[in-house]
């Protein structure tokens, strides 16, 4: 059995959102599982309950599996690693993930129409859940974004590189292997080709290419 890729999409995303990512995979001769979940609804931890419920029995009988994701899929990853033991694991890759919470969600959790819309909203500031889950104990490489494309939310992380939802800083996790930054927006880094290209790097040599 081949090695196996699972994609988990962001906040207000869809499988779609990975496409490039699992077309890549296939043709690397991964057998890919490009995630579908409602992830504007639960809680990050329900969001890695459900994984260990439905996607974890999948997985037993692959030699290795590796995990890449996008924004709030790194955050759900985390809390399944952290709560799941996955013997078979191998590498991971998120891209643009608020591993220390993002300013946007500070300021969005002031609204209360924005909190009860969007569940995840409420652990993504820079004091919640996801800045206080544990470091990696795995091997992780991070891809951040630098270009922002929305340039309300770059004045709420106070001008800071950012991706337009993530400053870059805010990326970054503790005990990762290796880390990169690409010109890029937070929305189209999973279809950027030196993204992907920097993505299948990783989990075949473990770091990113020297010139990224």
């Amino acid at each position: 059995m081949d090695d196996v890729v699972v994609l988990l999409h962001g906040l207000g995303r869809t499988p779609l959102s990975m496409l490039a990512l699992s077309l890549g995979a296939r043709r690397r001769g991964y057998r890919v599982i490009n995630l579908h979940y409602r992830s504007t609804r639960s809680t990050i931890e329900e969001h890695a309950d459900h994984l260990a419920r439905t996607l974890a029995p999948r997985l037993t009988h692959a030699p290795r599996v590796h995990f890449v994701t996008h924004s709030l899929g790194g955050i759900i990853v985390r809390q399944f690693l952290a709560m799941h033991a996955l013997p078979n694991l191998g590498r991971v890759v998120m891209l643009a993930p608020p591993n220390g919470g993002s300013e946007v969600a500070d300021v969005l959790q002031r609204s209360r129409m924005a909190s009860c819309a969007v569940t995840p909203l409420r652990e993504l500031g820079t004091h919640d859940l996801a800045a206080m889950l544990p470091p990696a104990t795995f091997s992780l490489g991070v891809i951040a974004g630098s270009r922002s494309h929305i340039p309300l939310f770059s004045r709420w992380m106070r001008g800071v590189p950012n991706d337009g939802v993530v400053a870059v800083d805010r990326t970054r996790l503790a005990g990762m292997r290796d880390f990169v930054v690409l010109h890029r927006t937070h929305t189209m880094l999973p279809w950027s080709p030196d993204a992907i290209g920097e993505t299948f790097r990783f989990l075949e040599e473990g770091r990113f290419s020297a010139s990224a």
